[in-house]
Formats: structure tokens, C-alpha cells, sequence
């Protein structure tokens, strides 16, 4: 009632009027909602938005035309679980101490950026891929697949800790449920952050039945550096994620019934005895097509690899366009509701992905690939900014950005900071010069050796280490592909000596035990 009086219209009328406007201005301004959509090893050269070689993701693209894209944006230890810690709690792996996928439970009880949004009045939720062994808190709702999940007829953890199976392909159905929850399961007088967690676009690459026959006419160049020779660089000599020799013909790349070994043949059926006949039918008709046309072929040596490269990336583009797709329906659903203008929707990855540089499929190095991750958001009324975002950022800052931007204080110990300013076109001082790295699951799968390191905007040290001891630095500025290890090279000697000094600084600011394990 105080208000309607205010605004009576009496002598004074400027006072009132201003009274009236800023009374709108509180009613307008209400808290922002959160939409993080994350999958699983989508990397940057797969979204036309960043790379216009292999295929159209105007979904995705809608999200960076209509907001920003972030071009110098990386992870902190790429890999799945780890990588997930790391965004959740805002901290390097040494911070959260989940290290690897192998040897690690996350630590549920630590401080997550989804309990510190409760506290602020948020509802959260997270449907999809968790991974990271133990059982998700500080969510209103969660709804998670178990592992890595499974694309066809999957199996879900409920928040009663019961395992039910869902009908359809994983990729819908995650979108499917988070549309329900927004529609009919969130209180409606609180704003919301909803994590949609894809197991897209995880390898082995099973696309939705009706989207086998996609890009099957398209020709496909290997990479430049598809036959790297890794001259000077033991480490990458010494993994197993080579698409020549690694790369398992059945479980990879589909070729089920020609009479070949594999040792995936069990993890092979397993997946595709999860499929209903009709989708079933589909799937053995195509790819049954594939294998006969394989065997006619003989192929070996160079053919071979580039053959297995072709199939490798048009399997990866089959799921990218569901993914793709499903992004336009939680677009399309936060627009017909009116939600879309008050609403940060970000998209990413948790870390890049080899698509045939190097001769590699899979992630883990701290090379460009997989070190990169594709980082876009469409901002919410109030913020301005649009184009490229070049400020080098990590996806330890996305726990500080979504605190900040729901005016919650970030914990000081926090590694990361938030990226609210750059949202809002501001340039501010003492933005970072460098960025750490720290990848640890050794000896595992793809048998990617230990090692940390620091990129600046010109070079990058790294340092393997446990069962071998060897250093690289690259010139980026130079050398983009990273082929040439500059480390023992004397006119390279200042620049190792300032990158060891910066890679000590981080591992201290971190609190990174690794310090101790080396020295200058």
C-alpha cells in the first residue's frame, strides 16, 4: 500500500516518478537463473562456432552468436572425473583430491559451488553424468547415470539410490528429464541452477539409430600432424591411444561379426544387447554393410589407419548432432517460457579431444587438444558483452563465476576466479599471465605418463614425471602443433629458466605437493 501512495500522482511529480522507477527496476530485478550444460570429451574442432572443417553445430552456434565464446579456455587435469571435481568445487585436483578415475572417490562432503547456491536461495539439480564414484550432494534433485552411463535403454541412479532403466537413447532422455524438472519439478519462487551432464560424446561414439546414415558422403582429411613421428618427445611415443594401433576394430569402430578378436568384445555386446530390436536391426544393418565392405577390402598399413581415422570421425559426428540437436530443445523450451533473458546458459566440455592429431584419438596430455576445452555462454539480460572473450581462463573458475553472479561470496580457497567481470566487458588488472596443469592416472588406460606444467600466452613447459623424467617447452607462437621440444635447445635457456620460475609460483599458490619433487 505504501507503494500505491508513493505513486499517486501529487505535486512533486519527478520525485514520484523516479520513486515509481525504481521500485520497476527492484521488480526486474530478480536473481539469475543457471543452465551449465556440460558433455563428456566434446572438443572445439567439432563445433562450427570454432571450426568450420568438419560439421555444422547451429545449436551450439546460437549460444556463442548470441553471447560469447571464450578462445583461450582450458581445463586443470583432462580427464573425465577429475576434471568434474575440479568445476564443482572451484580447486586443481591437489585442492579436491580427486586425482584420477581409477584410484578416487570424491569427497562429498567438501564445499561445492551447488551447496554455497542453496545456501543463497537456490533450487539445484544435475541430471546425467556424475562420475565421480560417490553419490552427489548439496542438490534439491539429481538424477545420474551410473559410471560412464550407457547411450542405448540406460540405467539411472535415483535420489532413492535405485537403478531404473529408461527407454530411448541417452542423449534424449537426459534432455527429457531436464525439461521436466524445469517445468514441473523446481519451486517456482526460487531461481534454479540445473547441470545437464551428457555422457555424449564418450567414446565408443554410439549414435542415435536414426542418424546413422549422416555424414557418410562427406570426405574427411586426416590432420597435418596425423603421422607424427614424436621425435624428441618420449612421452608421446609411450601411450596406447594411437587410431593405427589402438583403436579396437569392434568396440571403436563397430565391425561386430567379420570373425575379428577384441578384447572390448564383452564391453562391444554389452552395449549394443541393451538395444530394442527395431534399433537393433538398424544398427546391424548399417554397420553390418561397414564390415562386409572392410573385409573385401584387406586393408593394412597407411590405408588401414586412415580408414579407421574416416569411421572414427563420422561416428563422433552422428552423436555431436543429437547433442547438437538437444541443445535447441533446452534453448527452445527457456525461450517459449520466458526464461531465456534471465537465464546463463553455458555450454563446454570437461577437456578437449584428439580427433586424429598426433594419430590420436582420446585426451589426458596436456598438448593443445586435449588441454583446450570449448567454452560458450549465452548471457542474461543486463549483460552486454558479445564476440570472443581471449582472457585465458580454466574451468576452475565456473564454481566463482556462478557464485558471483548469484551474489553469493566465493570462498577465498577457491583456486579459481570469476569470470563475471570479462561477462561484463570489463578488462580488469592482474588478470592471470599463466595457467597450471597436473595430470596424474598413470599406469591406466591409453598409458599417458604423469606430468604437470605451465602455458603462458607463448610457451608451454611440462614436465613428466614418476617412471621417467623428461621435459618439453614449446614455442606456441611457432610451433601450434607442439612438434618441436625446445627444452635442451641453449637458445631456449632463458625461457625455460622464466617457465620453471612461473611453474613454481603456481605449484605454491596451488599448494601443490609436486613442488617438492623437483628442482630448478
Amino acid at each position: 500500500m505504501k507503494i500505491s501512495r508513493i505513486c499517486q500522482p501529487l505535486a512533486g511529480t519527478i520525485l514520484v516518478g523516479a520513486a515509481c522507477l525504481s521500485c520497476a527496476k527492484k521488480e526486474a530485478r530478480k536473481p539469475y537463473n543457471i543452465l551449465f550444460i556440460m558433455t563428456d570429451d566434446h572438443t572445439a574442432q567439432m563445433m562450427s562456432c570454432y571450426d568450420t572443417r568438419y560439421m555444422e553445430t547451429p545449436n551450439l552456434d546460437r549460444i556463442a552468436r548470441d553471447g560469447v565464446r571464450f578462445t583461450n579456455s582450458f581445463v586443470a587435469n583432462s580427464l573425465s572425473g577429475p576434471s568434474r571435481a575440479c568445476m564443482i568445487t572451484g580447486k586443481h585436483s591437489c585442492g579436491n583430491l580427486f586425482y584420477d578415475n581409477t584410484t578416487c572417490v570424491f569427497d562429498n562432503s567438501q564445499q561445492t559451488f551447488p551447496k554455497l547456491l542453496r545456501k543463497a536461495g537456490y533450487e539445484t539439480a544435475v541430471i546425467g553424468k556424475w562420475h565421480l564414484e560417490s553419490l552427489p550432494t548439496g542438490f534439491d534433485y539429481w538424477q545420474i547415470v551410473p559410471g560412464q552411463g550407457e547411450y542405448y535403454n540406460p540405467g539411472f541412479i535415483t535420489m532413492d539410490n535405485d537403478t531404473i532403466v529408461k527407454q530411448g537413447y541417452l542423449t534424449n532422455i537426459i534432455t527429457d528429464d531436464a525439461i521436466d524438472w524445469m517445468e514441473n519439478g523446481r519451486d517456482r519462487d526460487k531461481p534454479f541452477c540445473l547441470l545437464v551432464h551428457h555422457k555424449a560424446i564418450h567414446r565408443n561414439w554410439m549414435a542415435d539409430t536414426t542418424h546413422l546414415n549422416l555424414y557418410e558422403d562427406r570426405t574427411i582429411p586426416v590432420p597435418e600432424t596425423f603421422y607424427d613421428d614424436y621425435e624428441g618427445r618420449p612421452a608421446a611415443a609411450a601411450q596406447e591411444m594411437s587410431i593405427d594401433k589402438d583403436m579396437d576394430l569392434v568396440y571403436d569402430l563397430k565391425l561386430f561379426g567379420t570373425g575379428m578378436d577384441s578384447r572390448l568384445m564383452g564391453s562391444y555386446m554389452y552395449n549394443v544387447d541393451r538395444m530394442k530390436p527395431d534399433e537393433r536391426a538398424a544398427w546391424d544393418r548399417f554397420y553390418g554393410k561397414i564390415a562386409d565392405d572392410f573385409m573385401e577390402r584387406g586393408l593394412s598399413g597407411k590405408e588401414l589407419a586412415e580408414w579407421k581415422f574416416d569411421r572414427y570421425m563420422k561416428d563422433y559426428m552422428k552423436v555431436v548432432h543429437s547433442l547438437d540437436n538437444n541443445v535447441g530443445r533446452l534453448l527452445d523450451y527457456l525461450e517459449e517460457k520466458g526464461l531465456l533473458d534471465n537465464t546463463l546458459v553455458v555450454y563446454t566440455s570437461d577437456q578437449g579431444f584428439y580427433m586424429g592429431e598426433h594419430g590420436w584419438f582420446d585426451k589426458r596430455f596436456m598438448y593443445e587438444e586435449s588441454f583446450r576445452t570449448p567454452l560458450i555462454m549465452r548471457l542474461p539480460d543486463g549483460f552486454t558483452r558479445r564476440g570472443d572473450i581471449t582472457e585465458m581462463v580454466q574451468n576452475i573458475d565456473y564454481a566463482p563465476t556462478f557464485l558471483e553472479l548469484a551474489g553469493a561470496d566465493v570462498p577465498e580457497d577457491m583456486h579459481g576466479v570469476s569470470l563475471v567481470p570479462l561477462l561484463k566487458g570489463e578488462k580488469p588488472e592482474g588478470w592471470r599471465e599463466s595457467l597450471y596443469y597436473h595430470f596424474y592416472e598413470y599406469p591406466a588406460e591409453h598409458m599417458v605418463k604423469r606430468h604437470y606444467g605451465v602455458r603462458n600466452d607463448r610457451y608451454k613447459l611440462i614436465h613428466f614425471y614418476n617412471d621417467i623424467d623428461c621435459w618439453e617447452l614449446y614455442d606456441l607462437e611457432n610451433d601450434p602443433h607442439e612438434l618441436h621440444n625446445l627444452y635442451d635447445d641453449p637458445a631456449y635457456s632463458v625461457q625455460v629458466a622464466m617457465m620453471k620460475d612461473e611453474l613454481r609460483k603456481l605449484q605454491e599458490q596451488y599448494d601443490d605437493p609436486a613442488r617438492f619433487s623437483w628442482h630448478i
